[in-house]
């Protein structure tokens, strides 16, 4: 019996489609490339439901013959090749001819296209399947229209992502092609409202457009050539970093791609300015002589490999290291200033940089402060050492809230809390029967209960103290809020977006007023009360800084890091001077439990044996 098949075309065509298309994201990459290729200065792209429903794409570009256009749907058909040797120098986007007949055996897919001096035609193709060729009309280039993609292929579509993911995936896309063609016109629309938009009036705009105009004015623009290579476009200053790898963006010959290369050689630059969780911000083109490197590595081609590797890595950390380092030689890579777009006003300033405030709201200056909160009178400080800095004599603006926390995070911290009792049930004891025997070093307090001395640290027993209190109000759902005096803004990108957008509810329920404010951009009016000295801005930079490991257990040891770091702020410390009634106070606090450990994991309490004591000066063997 025979065992080995022939595929049909429609099996075959399905199978491939898997290696080419895979996502919406997919698509849309394929059909820009292929406008782009057609020498388009103007490009359309629409999207549904996260592509799933509608890709679209219209162009300018160069059009389609009538007689071309059956043949542009069959596999391994291209008019950007002819033999062998012209893969060797590869100057377009496209060229295998898989991407349409990849796209059509997966969806249903309408083409319409007119080329200069002649009439306008369209054709369909559904399920692999042409369909003739028909007059339409149409001015100038193409449109194409995909729908319902993996339609025919039910166990490729249920592992599509959710709508929301796919279009930031997508939205992250057109911001590349944005930034690589910066001579060209681009429209985004998602769900039929505009989502970007570029004039195509250069790099500097498509850079300010993408990111906001003050991005500029914190980054060098370089342009260095050697040996056939030139490295242009932007890189973050000294002081100018991101919390993930979003924003890197490498253009190899006007091809977006991803080369560990030259990531590496970036990152070795800036080693010596960053610290933890930081990374540049770079969008740079790379230009090579095109048969020094092969784009054939992959069906995605974002994977290239160089032939000569060894010199762009050296150019690229020669050129870099000068500029950042302010070396005699780097005059040579750094361009003239850059020229801002003029800015008239604050609100038209805070557009630009993303930040679209609502209609009607009112930019009101407000005066320079040390103090980022609102507080009313001059606060009075209770003379108490175990509630240094926490206790005042006045009521702060803040807004007392019921505020429900993910229950997730509830049971996470009482199951924690719970394991934490049982492990050091057996060394709580009767704090009565303790005597106190003076301290060492103002740090360490020494007391006495039958045969074994107790030695506690001061510092880490108070701070396990307040932290122990802060955590019980958030297990409570009882979180006061403090109104900041200035708002925090801060602008996100496509896939920032998607994130915030899936934890607004929970980042909400810790106690912060989060609220979307425009495109891609946040606003915090409000903040935990506990939690009112924090960095903002670190705060949510670390938030951002592992979107896709951050779950709600992570997102809560986050928030824990952060009321350790209160409670830290708070405590009484080593070496200070505490009266009697502090001292008596602090212990009776402890409630008798030996075992508790600082939120840093240092032990509260260590205890020794009048055996043990006995061993070291010889009294018993």
């Amino acid at each position: 019996m025979r065992k080995i098949n022939i595929l049909t075309k429609s099996v075959y065509n399905k199978i491939a489609a898997g290696e080419v298309v895979d996502r919406p994201y997919s698509v849309v990459k394929e059909l820009v490339e292929n406008s782009l290729d057609a020498g388009s200065t103007q490009i359309e792209i629409y999207i549904e439901n996260g592509g799933k429903q509608l890709i679209k794409v219209i162009d300018n570009g160069s059009g389609i013959e009538r007689d071309d256009m059956r043949a542009a749907f069959f596999p391994h058909a291209t008019s950007k090749i002819a033999t062998a040797e012209d893969i060797e120098s590869i100057s377009t986007l496209g060229f295998r001819g898989e991407a349409l007949a990849s796209i059509s055996a997966v969806s249903v897919v309408e083409l319409t296209s007119v080329t200069e001096g002649n009439s306008a035609h369209k054709v369909k193709c559904v399920d692999g399947t042409v369909g003739a060729v028909e007059p339409a009309a149409w001015d100038k280039g193409t449109e194409i229209i995909v729908r319902d993609l993996f339609y025919n292929v039910p166990a490729r579509a249920k592992f599509l992502n959710s709508d929301k993911k796919e279009e930031s995936d997508i939205t992250n896309l057109v911001t590349r092609f944005i930034l690589g063609n910066s001579k060209v016109s681009f429209r985004y629309f998602v769900d039929g409202k505009l989502e970007l938009q570029s004039d195509g009036g250069g790099f500097d705009e498509a850079l300010a457009q993408v990111y906001g105009a003050k991005t500029i004015s914190k980054c060098y623009k370089i342009n260095v050539e050697e040996n056939g290579v030139k490295i242009y476009g932007f890189i973050g200053n000294q002081n100018f970093f991101k919390p993930n790898k979003t924003y890197q963006t490498t253009f190899l010959n006007g091809r977006y791609i991803v080369n560990n290369t030259i990531s590496t050689a970036i990152n070795r630059c800036y080693a010596a300015y960053m610290m933890k969780r930081q990374y540049p911000f770079y969008v740079l083109h790379i230009d090579v002589p095109a048969e020094f490197v092969d784009v054939n590595v992959h069906p995605n081609k974002m994977d290239v490999r160089l032939l000569n590797a060894h010199s762009v890595f050296s150019l690229i950390y020669s050129a870099l290291t000068a500029i950042l380092d302010g070396t005699a030689g780097a005059k040579d890579f750094v361009t003239e200033s850059v020229r801002m777009p003029e800015i008239t006003s604050t609100k038209e300033q805070t557009v630009m940089d993303g930040i679209q405030p609502p209609q009607n709201f009112s930019f009101t200056p407000r005066p320079q402060q040390d103090n980022p909160f609102v507080q009313h009178g001059e606060p009075k400080k209770y003379y108490d050492p175990l509630e240094r800095e926490l206790i005042t004599d006045f009521e702060p603006t803040v807004k007392k809230h019921l505020i429900y926390v993910s229950s997730d995070v509830v049971n996470n911290a009482r199951v924690e809390e719970a394991r934490e009792r049982r492990k050091f049930e057996q060394q709580m004891i009767d704090y009565e029967s303790f005597k106190y025997k003076g301290n060492l070093f103002n740090t360490y307090l020494m007391y006495e209960v039958c045969d074994t001395v107790y030695i506690i640290d001061q510092h880490a027993a108070h701070e396990r103290l307040i932290y122990d209190r802060l955590r019980e109000k958030m297990s409570e759902r009882k979180i006061d809020r403090q109104i900041l005096l200035e708002p925090y803004l801060f602008s996100v990108n496509a896939q920032e977006y998607e994130f915030m957008e899936n934890n607004i509810r929970l980042i909400r329920s810790l106690g912060f007023d989060l609220k979307p404010f425009g495109a891609y951009s946040y606003r915090v009016d409000e903040v935990p009360v506990d939690l009112q000295h924090i960095n903002v801005e670190e705060f949510f930079n670390e938030l951002l800084s592992d979107l896709k490991g951050l779950s709600d257990i992570k997102l809560e040891d986050m928030l824990k890091d952060k009321i350790a770091m209160t409670a830290c702020k708070h405590a009484v410390k080593g070496g200070m001077d505490l009266s009697d009634d502090e001292i008596n106070q602090l212990f009776k606090m402890l409630k008798g439990n030996m075992g508790l450990k600082c939120p840093h994991g240092r032990p509260v309490c260590i205890s020794i044996d009048k055996k043990d004591l006995e061993k070291m000066f010889k009294r018993i063997v």
